[in-house]
């Protein structure tokens, strides 16, 4: 009986194992990438001030600060901390919040003791119905805010409605404030502008509804467009169109002549070194009121001024290794 003869069947090649796993991590890390990316993209559109609070997040530990609370009779301060040597206390402007100055803490927290609080009323700390927010108000409350940390004498600094606040409270109590730095102020005598004679108009062009509005509000106040992605403009209109009343009744207050000549009125004063920084181009604040606070400044024990160039009203976001530099070269010089 004749025997079949079978043909042997070879085996399939199999790859090595070190090829074989890697291949199930590639598969695995696409698929971790494609849950990021539906993950991302959804919270991109239908939540992006999660993607806003994550960034934000992301910068403080760059800057190496916390985020601290503290309560000052009716108001909650919630304001960023962290750094060590001589403290840095830095006041934001009007419509701003604590988050200005992050660059700048990042910049200044390996060499100061850094704190940037939100202004009561505006960012996370509290806002009462009803009170005024002017900068007499505020002055106020910046006291309380001291006593309650317990801050030694420190370097103080104030960027455009935070300066008038920063210079006010220097020439009230002097006791607290070592040196004093202003910039892009407000307060001061200043040639008219563009944006002075829409002020005293009683228009207010720091509100907004759309994105074409939010692009004209924010050139005001920046030299280039801001690059920030379409979403996340729409977080900030509608935050805007929420504190519109606030936003109206603050900037109304402020149009007041003992509001706007707050600091020139008191610059004599201020007997404690005092810088002024001031972008060249700024819309908002001119830089002629650099020269009403050189002349102003009668008593003051120093007077140092600096001016940038490439920058609008924001130095301590458009130019912040500069603004950075400046700041630190006054504080140790004295």
């Amino acid at each position: 009986m004749a025997t079949k003869k079978t043909t042997p069947v070879t085996p399939a090649p199999t790859r090595p194992l070190w090829q074989r796993l890697a291949l199930r991590r590639l598969k695995f890390l696409g698929f971790v990438a494609l849950v990021l990316a539906v993950v991302l993209g959804g919270s991109y559109l239908f939540a992006p001030q999660w993607l806003m609070s994550a960034e934000i997040k992301r910068e403080a530990m760059s800057a190496h600060v916390d985020k601290h609370s503290v309560q000052v009779g009716d108001t909650t301060w919630v304001y960023y901390e962290g750094g060590e040597g001589p403290t840095l206390l830095m006041l934001h402007g009007f419509a701003a919040s604590k988050e200005v100055w992050m660059k700048q803490m990042e910049q200044l927290s390996p060499h100061f003791h850094v704190i940037a609080p939100d202004l009561p009323g505006w960012g996370e700390s509290t806002r009462v119905d009803g009170a005024s927010y002017n900068i007499d108000a505020q002055v106020s409350r910046l006291q309380g805010f001291m006593e309650a940390l317990h801050l030694p004498k420190l370097v103080l600094i104030g960027h455009s409605m935070g300066g008038a606040i920063a210079g006010t409270y220097a020439a009230e109590h002097p006791e607290h404030v070592a040196e004093l730095v202003l910039i892009d102020s407000f307060g001061l005598k200043a040639n008219e502008n563009d944006f002075s004679r829409l002020a005293k108009s009683g228009t207010n062009p720091f509100v907004f509804d759309n994105r074409e509005q939010f692009a004209k509000a924010t050139a005001w106040a920046f030299a280039k467009p801001l690059d920030l992605p379409g979403r996340f403009q729409d977080v900030l209109i509608a935050r805007n169109q929420k504190d519109r009343a606030f936003i109206d009744h603050t900037f109304n207050e402020l149009r007041e002549p003992s509001q706007y000549l707050s600091l020139q009125n008191r610059l004599d004063q201020l007997q404690m070194p005092v810088l002024g920084l001031w972008c060249h181009d700024d819309k908002i604040i001119d830089i002629s009121a650099l020269d009403s606070l050189r002349n102003g400044l009668k008593n003051a024990s120093a007077i140092s001024t600096s001016m940038l160039t490439g920058c609008n009203h924001m130095p301590n976001v458009e130019k912040p290794e500069e603004t950075a530099r400046i700041i630190t070269g006054f504080a140790l010089s004295h």
